[in-house]
């Protein structure tokens, strides 16, 4: 994932243009009839902690399964720890769009989703580590550890299931992947604890709009998850990032499990409910589309961007289950193609307009000029 380069896009004159409106206008004045710390705490209590607390519990449902793999390789020990692997993985996927505060980044670590969430991974890094029998989990190698690089350990580049489970006769490898298992948990522990602790009601309480507010935070890390399934679950195995002259099918998420288009379904489905207030339940509660309607053209902006998410949700539906995501991009990739142009359609909406509407600050570059 590319580093995150802050900078304002509301200009001073946006800003002063919302004070000259009078005083009974919702535009550009949501604070006076809109209450963000209830929608805060919705969030707070709804999504983020339910989604930190299932992490934390699958995350050591994984470290668990590597356990009993290292202690006893076989293909049914195996078999448990790839489910263990795709149960996590699937739960980390409503939690990847909340990195700020104990999620965010500190010094010389970068948000969660870099730490644990970097993909493709590097097989060299990974084999050469191995080989060394030296690794460190603070370092700089961020697609060398992680949920993805425990993925291609366990599942294999071209491997049968007996290949995987004879290449961890290797006391190497095997510590290897007890260390990135316990990475992974410590990281969601440590995430879980901070919210349980005094950060939830920080975050409520920090109820402004301005950058360094929770509501800013919240939405651009929205965005920037958005962002991240067009430009990088989609974007970068077709071809579509600056550089890049071809597609490389190679470059999907989840490449060597084959359950890419599962898991960006999945993740899509998260960035709804946090578009909607709505918990994993389906329990609907304050959201951002209740915040737009507090605002002028708001009501306007809800419609459009839920037509889109309608055509989006079609285009999605449109892409086969079978052959995987890799496959298909590296044949006739047609309805994946069209899939990316209704993401980047929807980003005008979730995007410009609605920071515009709301006044909050975009934070993050995602570099292709968005």
């Amino acid at each position: 994932m590319p580093n995150r380069i802050s900078f304002p896009i509301l200009t001073l004159g946006f800003s002063l243009l919302f004070v000259g409106f009078s005083c009974d206008s919702n535009s550009g004045n949501p604070t006076d009839n809109f209450d963000r710390q209830a929608m805060l705490r919705n969030y707070a209590d709804n999504l983020i902690k339910p989604a930190y607390a299932d992490l934390q519990s699958k995350t050591e449902a994984l470290y668990s399964a590597v356990a009993s793999f290292s202690a006893d390789p076989s293909t049914l020990t195996l078999g448990g720890l790839q489910t263990a692997w795709s149960v996590a993985y699937t739960s980390w996927q409503y939690s990847n769009a909340y990195n700020f505060g104990p999620a965010g980044e500190e010094g010389l670590k970068k948000g969660l989703i870099e730490e644990i969430g970097t993909f493709p991974v590097s097989e060299s890094k990974i084999e050469n580590a191995i080989a060394a029998g030296i690794w460190n989990m603070e370092d700089f190698n961020r697609d060398a550890r992680g949920f993805l690089a425990i993925e291609y350990l366990i599942f294999g580049k071209d491997q049968s299931v007996n290949e995987i489970v004879a290449a961890f006769s290797d006391t190497n490898r095997r510590n290897y992947l007890v260390a990135l298992a316990e990475d992974l948990r410590s990281r969601a522990g440590e995430t879980m604890t901070a919210w349980n602790g005094t950060y939830r009601d920080e975050f409520i309480q920090n109820d402004g709009t301005d950058v360094g507010s929770s509501t800013s935070a919240l939405y651009n890390e929205f965005v920037r998850s958005y962002e991240s399934i067009k430009n990088f679950k989609l974007g970068l195995p077709l071809g579509k990032r600056p550089g890049q002259v071809q597609v490389e099918p190679q470059l999907v998420e989840a490449y060597y499990s084959g359950i890419s288009l599962t898991i960006m379904t999945i993740h899509f489905s998260a960035i709804e409910n946090v578009w909607h207030g709505r918990a994993k339940n389906g329990v609907d509660g304050l959201g951002f589309r209740e915040y737009l309607e507090s605002v002028e053209g708001g009501p306007e902006l809800i419609a459009d961007t839920e037509a889109q998410l309608a055509a989006l949700k079609s285009a999605l539906d449109a892409v086969p289950t079978s052959p995987s995501l890799s496959e298909q991009i590296a044949g006739d990739n047609s309805k994946v193609d069209a899939l990316y142009t209704e993401f980047s359609k929807m980003t005008r909406f979730f995007k410009s307009d609605m920071s515009s509407l709301l006044g909050i600050a975009i934070t993050f570059s995602s570099g292709d000029g968005d």
